[in-house]
């Protein structure tokens, strides 16, 4: 039978981390929590009381660049993978329930992923979302380097289930203001910046040997304004197509307010790229790629 551990990387949130657990009592094995800055609110208290392990990490502000460190704590190969805001829907907790009776999946499944509506600070906006949030994997059969907006690459195929994680944090999840505007959305955007001025092994990581960038990121490196572009026209347009298909019915705000986040993502990238370029005094291309 498959063990869980459930690693959760939290920034203060206590209130929300106490409903996190309470909701998903019976789906995990081991907690391991992770704080990212002095711990001003005693979380640990909160998660020895529910039988955890709690570690106070270097300040980041990001949650990303901690997950190598729990992943390697952790006494099990499974890891439920949840943000302090997020908590299992009722069907996803009795799979996950009945998933820790079941015999070990096969060994080419490298996780499983699911459905994340859509928040609008009261109610869930969206229902029919394809699945894509990988919330469920094996730790020796992904890959990863400890970047914002990264998720773990797997090395087999990932089942996806009909199944809702709930996302409410006390704001919108989507939107142009809580893109665009958030702090904690420009303090990703320079993070990732910095880090596709090097390479990927410059990072904390996890099983992740080579030195190249998968070509999602190679390509905002190396062509920002194209991807820019690409972000504003192509993507969006897909987004919305694949909304109707889903939802049977249209909702811009939500569908494409993402892509702007991204494409303010790939500017900053190309003015640092640029920046790098300026200080580079014999004139050198930067990594090897050239830039827009």
């Amino acid at each position: 039978m498959p063990a869980i551990t459930l690693v959760v990387c939290v920034h203060l949130q206590r209130d929300l981390l106490e409903r996190l657990l309470r909701e998903s009592q019976g789906c995990y094995d081991e907690l391991i929590v992770l704080h990212d800055i002095p711990d001003a609110q005693d979380v640990r208290s909160v998660v020895e009381a529910a039988g955890g392990r709690f570690f106070e990490r270097p300040p980041i502000f990001l949650q990303e660049p901690h997950w190598p460190f729990a992943w390697g704590q952790a006494k099990h190969d499974w890891i439920l993978r949840l943000d302090a805001d997020e908590f299992p829907g009722a069907e996803l907790k009795q799979w996950l329930q009945e998933f820790r009776r079941a015999p070990e999946p096969p060994a080419d499944i490298s996780g499983y992923t699911c459905i994340w509506p859509m928040w609008d600070g009261r109610k869930a906006v969206t229902k029919n979302s394809p699945t894509g949030r990988l919330f469920l994997f094996h730790r020796q059969r992904v890959r990863f380097f400890g970047m914002c907006e990264q998720p773990p690459i797997p090395d087999g195929r990932c089942e996806a289930l009909n199944l809702i994680l709930h996302h409410q944090p006390p704001r919108k999840t989507y939107g142009f203001r809580n893109m665009l505007l958030r702090k904690q959305s420009r303090r990703g955007h320079e993070y990732i910046a910095h880090c596709l001025l090097g390479k990927p092994t410059d990072l904390v990581c996890w099983r992740w040997e080579s030195e190249s960038w998968p070509p999602t990121w190679e390509n905002i490196r190396c062509h920002p304004l194209r991807q820019l572009l690409r972000c504003l026209t192509i993507q969006a347009l897909r987004s919305l197509r694949d909304q109707w298909k889903c939802e049977r019915r249209l909702l811009p705000n939500v569908a494409i307010s993402g892509h702007f986040f991204h494409a303010q993502l790939c500017f900053m990238v190309w003015r640092s790229r640029r920046s790098q370029s300026r200080e580079n005094i014999h004139g050198q291309k930067s990594g090897g790629c050239q830039m827009d």
